[in-house]
């Protein structure tokens, strides 16, 4: 698991992406993609085919990867996952969302204008909120603390768990 612990609390969704593509064994699969500015790992899942994808964009413009590969890969909205930190849960809660507002996270108010929709599915990952508004942005840039870095291997299983049941469930139905 130590390929996937995260640097930072806002990479936790790329720490889970990578958790997700141990399970679906394409860990060594990414691909860089230069259309989609972005790195790529294609997975099956029964019938369904995942697309993985990990944008080299600064977060607050990661929306136009996800709109580009969306667009080569045949996607709606509905279809596209997103995966991200979320300040208004504590470390270890997680919550899958569909669709809805940006919440002010900026790399989802991004996808939400590349992809003209928000109709995407969200897996929340909480990180929790400092106690004081003029700390926000150093604690979402900042690293877990040793005690946070243990609650992180499970977290990023059941993440990873929790998206696996929901694309399951909704490539039967």
């Amino acid at each position: 698991l130590r390929r996937c612990t995260p640097r930072t609390r806002h990479s936790v969704g790329l720490a889970v992406l990578g958790q997700l593509a141990q399970r679906l064994g394409v860990a060594d699969g990414w691909a860089r993609d230069r259309h989609c500015a972005a790195d790529l790992a294609l997975a099956s899942l029964g019938d369904a085919q995942l697309v993985l994808l990990r944008p080299r964009r600064l977060m607050n413009l990661n929306g136009r990867s996800v709109a580009r590969a969306a667009e080569l890969f045949g996607l709606t909205a509905e279809e596209v996952y997103l995966v991200h930190d979320e300040l208004d849960k504590p470390l270890g809660k997680l919550a899958l969302k569909l669709g809805g507002s940006s919440r002010g996270h900026n790399g989802v108010r991004s996808c939400i204008a590349c992809l003209n929709s928000s109709a995407m599915p969200r897996l929340r990952v909480g990180i929790g909120r400092p106690s004081h508004p003029d700390m926000v942005q150093a604690h979402v840039l900042g690293c877990f603390s040793a005690a946070e870095q243990e609650l992180l291997p499970p977290l990023l299983e059941r993440a990873a768990d929790l998206l696996l049941d929901h694309i399951r469930e909704r490539s039967q139905g």
